[in-house]
């Protein structure tokens, strides 16, 4: 289930079984954990926030940590605590979120312009603004995303795409997998992999449409997808290609500062922002498509 056939230069299988399974074993863990979190319900949007924050907060501590690899020396806690003031004025003051971060980016450049040495201002300055968009603006669309009527729905379509096309490319690309998509960004990454996750993120958003199809027959109103299947399966395909990207993007970040995950808090996983790298892209594509055809 796990494996391909043994070829010369591949680890013997025992010491691939112990890396998935803590993959699995984690997954299995982290999903019905994010799941009860999507559905908690209107009442407690500030949890699903709080999470959120946490996640951005250890994303961004992750990234800084590979910037400082470079040579670059931002104020990882000063940086931290401006993503947390990003999304506590975001959840208290909606409609100002830009303005709030904007203000939070001045207050930044101010901080690095007078923290140390001046050549180190611009390096410093750069990587703590752009921690702010790549950490902070890109996961405030997924709590708003939730914060929609079908907001629940939205994220859940929204992760399960992005899981599905994760999973479905690791196993197809294991297997048949021979084309380099890009290989100097990612050896690993195969065409048949990026095909096969196109694949099953289309799978698996028929397989939720379905789902909440059924649901609705008995009076559940669990999920909804009020639109036509077709634009559904658009914005999955959307979603799949944003998620590769963004997985191509961080591994691009962790090449230029020569290490192999971001982090290890997570089994099987690497850091935080390793399993959260399709979604920085993956989020805001939803975000910014829902809303050109809400006004188109």
């Amino acid at each position: 289930m796990f494996f391909t056939n043994s070829t010369v230069g591949e680890p013997p299988r025992q010491c691939i079984l112990y890396p998935e399974m803590k993959r699995i074993l984690t997954a299995l863990v982290l999903i019905p954990i994010v799941l009860v979190l999507v559905f908690l319900g209107p009442r407690w949007q500030w949890l699903f926030t709080l999470a959120v924050t946490g996640v951005a907060a250890l994303a961004g501590w992750e990234y800084l940590g590979l910037t400082q690899k470079t040579g670059a020396k931002p104020p990882r806690v000063a940086v931290a605590f401006a993503l947390l003031l990003l999304f506590a004025g975001n959840f208290q003051w909606p409609d100002w979120k830009f303005e709030i971060f904007g203000l939070l980016c001045l207050a930044l450049l101010v901080y690095c312009a007078f923290r140390g040495p001046v050549d180190r201002v611009m390096t410093d300055t750069s990587a703590s603004v752009f921690c702010m968009i790549y950490t902070g603006l890109t996961l405030l669309t997924l709590v708003s995303l939730h914060e929609q009527a079908d907001g629940p729905s939205l994220v859940t379509f929204l992760l399960c795409v992005v899981w599905a096309g994760d999973s479905t490319a690791l196993y197809v690309g294991r297997t048949w997998g021979r084309r380099k998509l890009a290989p100097s960004l990612s050896p690993g990454k195969t065409w048949a992999g990026a095909i096969g996750s196109v694949i099953g993120s289309l799978a698996a958003a028929g397989i939720l449409l379905e789902l909440a199809a059924q649901l609705q027959a008995r009076d559940l109103a669990v999920l909804s997808y009020p639109d036509e299947i077709w634009y559904w399966l658009v914005l999955a395909f959307l979603i799949n290609v944003a998620a590769q990207v963004g997985d191509l993007a961080e591994s691009a970040l962790k090449r230029s500062a020569g290490v192999k995950d971001s982090g290890t808090l997570i089994p099987g996983h690497g850091g935080v922002l390793d399993r959260i790298d399709a979604v920085l892209l993956a989020a805001p594509t939803l975000w910014y498509a829902l809303v050109i055809h809400q006004r188109f």
